[in-house]
Order: structure tokens, then sequence, then C-alpha cells
């Protein structure tokens, strides 16, 4: 039986023996003191004990030229992230939506690193903690942006080989993130990213921790079935494309097949300082008539950022 095999009769045998309330046997390790629980979903948790998380050392320099964000850099990007972060904040706090799915049209269009910099920003919130999830099991990369060396991660846990607290990895440097590598690239990630046990494990990731934000990266939704597959278990879509690459066209198509997801809004990426200026021209010009591909883009966007 292969690893896929495996994972979805276990998934299928979790399912079956699910009784009551769930009792995680893999918990995640905290980064901050649980709200205080009460009767039943305290007596769920009690004897839980976390591990801790391993921390890898990561370099800046490094960093930087990935254009990943950190807590010292003050540039446009930096600030451009602080604007998207507020608008997701504002689009999902209200409601407790707090585990959310980035993915794009095509590929190499910055989906992935939208994801790393958003965790990024969205930690450095006072109150929020963040766990990024490399759920690209076709080809993970984010443990590639931040030179860590490849290990297990997410399939293994989905083929049975291994529990979450044994798989997190805490980059040095940044207090409150947290990252699920992918691990090993599959063929059939779609049957083990829709499968039942990846359901539950998206359950934990967001009510044991509700104050913590849960960014998983996914493949393109336009060439793989990964992502519509993924899509009813999480709280918000998040759509990146790319200036001057992504066509209406592809963008209509994935609005369509979302169409019964909450979509929280698209991000334009890759935008240029002139074409960063031209945008708050269409953004904030009253009555301005609107024409052409890149202003439909823009005017359907929450914030460009340049990457």
């Amino acid at each position: 039986m292969g690893f896929i095999d495996k994972a979805l009769e276990k998934a299928k045998a979790e399912k079956q023996d699910k009784q009551g309330i769930e009792v995680p046997k893999a918990p995640l390790p905290a980064l901050e003191t649980p709200l205080p629980l009460k009767g039943a979903e305290a007596a769920a948790i009690a004897g839980i004990r976390y591990s801790a998380t391993r921390t890898v050392p990561v370099q800046m320099e490094k960093l930087q030229r990935q254009r990943i964000i950190s807590g010292d850099d003050n540039n446009l990007v930096r600030e451009e992230y602080k604007i998207l972060r507020t608008q997701i904040l504002q689009r999902t706090q209200a409601e407790r939506r707090n585990a959310l799915m980035i993915t794009g049209p095509l590929p190499n269009e910055g989906k992935t690193l939208t994801a790393i910099n958003l965790a990024i920003s969205l930690s450095h919130e006072v109150d929020k903690t963040v766990l990024l999830v490399d759920a690209d099991l076709r080809s993970p990369s984010i443990s590639g942006y931040f030179g860590f060396p490849r290990t297990p991660g997410l399939v293994d846990y989905l083929s049975g080989d291994a529990s979450i607290p044994d798989l997190l990895v805490h980059p040095e440097g940044f207090d409150k993130l947290v990252i699920l590598p992918g691990g090993r690239a599959v063929a059939g990630a779609a049957e083990l990213i829709g499968s039942p046990m990846m359901g539950n494990l998206v359950k934990e990731l967001k009510n044991f921790y509700p104050d913590r934000y849960v960014l998983f990266d996914l493949p393109p939704l336009l060439f793989y079935a990964d992502s519509l597959a993924f899509a009813p278990f999480v709280d918000g879509i998040i759509i990146v494309v790319e200036m001057g690459r992504t066509s209406r066209e592809d963008i209509q198509k994935c609005i369509n097949m979302l169409k019964n997801f909450p979509i929280i809004g698209l991000v334009l990426n890759k935008v240029s300082q002139r074409d960063h200026e031209c945008y708050y021209y269409y953004s904030h010009k009253a009555g301005q008539e609107k024409k052409g591909l890149r202003a439909w883009i823009k005017s359907s966007c929450m914030k460009p950022f340049s990457g």
C-alpha cells in the first residue's frame, strides 16, 4: 500500500471511530498561554502536554535577497504589507475567521512570497501569533525561502509517519511565527489535501488557539485540483495575481470556481513604483473612468504591494 492510500485509510478510520469530543493525539505546541477554558472544552484538553518547537537559525541577508520582510527593515514593501494586514484583520477578526488560504491562478505569480510576508506582518501584531503551513505539496518551497534544510513535513503527517509537534519549525528572529513545512513533493497531493484527515487538522489548528492566524499556501488554482479541494476547510481565500501577466479571464475563472467559498480579496503582486503611483490615482480620483485590464485588476484588489 502506498503512503497516499495509507493516509486515506487512516483518515477513513479516524472518521468512523470519531465519537463525541475528539481529543487530538498529537497536540500543537503553544506560543502563548491558551485562553481559559471551562466545562467540556476544558475536559477535552485535560492532560495534553506540549513539546518545544524546534528553532532554526536564519540568515537575514538571505531573507532580504528573497524579498522577505523582517522586523528591522523600513521600506515600501513592509508598509504595503501593513496595509494588507490591516485590511485582512478588518475583514476577518469580527467573525473569528483565522484559517486563510493563499493561492493564485498561475504558477510563479508570487503567492508563496505573499503568504510568507503576510504571515510575518500578522505576527508583528501585538496580540497575534501565526502558523504558516506549506500545503503546496506538489512543490513545497517555504523552507527554501528561509534557507531551512529539507525536513519531513505536512505530507509525512498526512501519510501517518509523523506527528505535528515533531514537524513544526520556529525561524529564529521571528518570535511569534511557526512554520509547518510541506516536506517532500508528491504527485497525489489533491487526495491528501482534500482528505478528512486534513480537514480535521485544519479544525484543530483553527480552534485550539482562536487568536492565532493559520495561513495555508496552496498550489495554483487553474493548474491543480488541490486548492479547490481545500477551499471548504478554510474561513477565507486570498488570490494573488501578477501585474502585467495575469489575464482578466484567468482571474474571472478563479472567482467563478470559488464562488461558493469566502473570497477575502485579490492581491496585486509585482507592482512597480510607477504602477504603484498609478494605482492610487485610479483608486482615489472620484468618478475616474477605469479602462483596460490593469485598471480592472486594480479595482478588484485589496491593495497592491511591490515584490
